[in-house]
């Protein structure tokens, strides 16, 4: 029933704009948080450990891989190339994040998420776990619309599919 609906809204007549606000919300937001990483990156790998999931190798590469990885998806997502793909990763990254998060707050630990720059240890008192899983689930549920609907307003993938044709 539920996916009837969004079905007749993903192709009737603001579909295509939902789309464009889809792409550069999930798009800008992950543009955002890799760009503001990308010059810290002892910060960044810094915020990965933080999570203590990873062994310190694995987390350090993660920390100096994962904004380029962000900035990248950001990029396509915006100018709407690969939008199928990117939103994949994106959306995926997403839940990534929300069971690092989930994790975290489980364990006790109290720490920043890092998902704009900083990260680390905080005061208890400082710790926003619930918003930024809220945030994350949002923009993985917009990962998700893309995925299944990518055509979206002024896309590059649109033009060239529809020069293409």
């Amino acid at each position: 029933m539920i996916l009837n609906l969004i079905d007749k809204f993903a192709l009737g007549k603001y579909g295509s704009w939902f789309g464009l606000l889809s792409r550069l919300t999930l798009g800008g937001v992950l543009f955002a948080a890799g760009w503001l990483k990308i010059f810290t990156p002892a910060k960044s790998q810094m915020a990965v450990r933080a999570y203590e999931v990873l062994p310190i190798p694995l987390a350090n590469f993660l920390g100096i891989f994962l904004p380029w990885f962000e900035v990248g998806l950001g990029v396509l997502l915006i100018l709407g190339i690969a939008v199928r793909i990117s939103a994949f990763f994106g959306g995926a990254l997403m839940v990534v994040f929300i069971a690092a998060i989930s994790q975290a707050w489980a364990r006790g630990l109290s720490i920043d998420c890092g998902c704009f720059g900083g990260g680390g240890t905080v005061d208890p008192s400082e710790t926003k776990y619930l918003s930024e899983i809220l945030r994350d689930t949002g923009l993985a549920l917009l990962g998700l619309y893309l995925f299944r609907y990518p055509l979206t307003r002024f896309a590059v993938e649109k033009f060239t599919k529809t020069q293409g044709e």
